[in-house]
């Protein structure tokens, strides 16, 4: 069967979440705006998963909105932001590792007149905070620093991040699409005030996200009409993604501890295996602050598509998923100073919560056979 290893692609949607999602598909199909019986089930069932996020976040569920997708997530902190403090100054500040859905946003709003700089990263991935309190000024009305890399793993030093941001009087948001479930997510501890999760990223279905709105931060939404989620997103909601999303909320704070111990040993020792059968591997990211579900390598001498042509059952992504195949290397290893070659020969794998030891020792073996054949 087939081995997947590409859970920072996207992850299987857990059994329990579809059983908690099923009734919403079915029978419970009121709008939640509507007053009858249908109606206030689906709005309680609305209600009830925003409390299971804001808890998994540690925040008011009063401070969460309900959105599409990390993507539309990440547009609505970045131009709601923009377009409601741009009076105040048009400096932007986001990291040289974004994710595209950073990126491009924040290109979009220069053709808008905003001033966007771009913040380096040391050989491991990691913002210098420095960095950033020499680039901030007054001007400066939103900083956005993703929490964990979603190609190498790293994690950012947020709390020092945020703090300066709010030194300075600008707003803080980090994407945490790729840390949620894997490691704590506190808003608190992190200080934002601006968070952005995908469900797909922790076992919820597609199409599903969340943006944590920091009471007191106000934002123009993207999608005028009727007041769903106070305003800040209208359209009927979601209702059997969002109930799927609080299930897969609460399923990640019962088990993070325990899945990131497991996941991090079998990460661990995959890496082992791999740098005992080829000691020229590059091993990318923080050794220290890393998700520990992500191992990203690289091959001086070998293309990762020639790889993955190899691999067949086993599914690993190339340096990230969202631009695979398309023969460029990588903005993030770019940013972190890998040459080329190394770029180009770069696979990402990532482990999650169906990995078991049997599956990874097996996927170890298949990788180093593959490997070996191509050099």
């Amino acid at each position: 069967g087939n081995i997947y290893l590409d859970y920072n692609a996207t992850t299987p949607t857990d059994p329990r979440v579809l059983d908690a999602m099923e009734p919403f598909l079915l029978n419970e199909f009121g709008n939640p705006s509507s007053s009858h019986i249908l109606g206030q089930t689906t709005r309680r069932a609305v209600e009830g998963a925003r409390s299971q996020i804001a808890g998994l976040l540690g925040c008011r569920p009063g401070e969460i909105c309900f959105t599409s997708s990390g993507s539309e997530s990440n547009n609505l902190a970045l131009k709601g932001i923009a377009a409601k403090y741009g009076h105040k100054g048009q400096h932007i500040v986001i990291s040289s590792v974004e994710h595209p859905a950073i990126i491009q946003v924040a290109n979009y709003l220069k053709t808008k007149g905003f001033r966007i700089s771009f913040l380096p990263v040391d050989d491991q991935g990691v913002v210098r905070p420095n960095d950033l309190a020499d680039i901030i000024t007054s001007k400066t009305i939103l900083v956005s620093v993703m929490h964990a890399n979603n190609e190498i793993g790293s994690v950012q030093p947020i709390r020092e991040l945020a703090d300066i941001a709010h030194e300075a009087g600008a707003i803080f948001h980090t994407d945490a699409a790729q840390s949620v479930a894997k490691i704590p997510v506190n808003v608190n501890d992190l200080n934002c005030d601006l968070l952005s999760v995908a469900g797909h990223k922790l076992y919820a279905p597609k199409g599903v996200g969340v943006l944590y709105v920091k009471n007191g931060v106000s934002l123009e939404p993207l999608i005028h009409g009727a007041d769903h989620e106070r305003g800040l997103r209208a359209g009927t909601e979601n209702v059997s993604q969002i109930v799927g999303l609080g299930e897969a909320a609460d399923l990640a704070a019962q088990g993070l501890y325990e899945e990131m111990h497991a996941t991090g040993h079998l990460r661990d020792r995959l890496q082992v295996s791999l740098k005992q059968a080829f000691p020229q591997m590059r091993v990318n990211g923080s050794m220290t602050e890393r998700l520990p579900n992500t191992l990203s390598i690289s091959f001086q001498e070998l293309s990762a598509l020639d790889i993955i042509a190899e691999l067949e059952q086993v599914m690993v992504s190339a340096g990230a998923a969202c631009h695979s195949g398309d023969g460029k290397g990588s903005g993030v290893l770019e940013a972190m100073g890998v040459p080329l070659p190394y770029q180009m020969g770069t696979l990402r794998i990532s482990l999650g919560r169906f990995c078991d030891e049997a599956l990874i020792k097996q996927a170890s073996a298949i990788l180093i056979d593959r490997i070996q054949k191509l050099l």
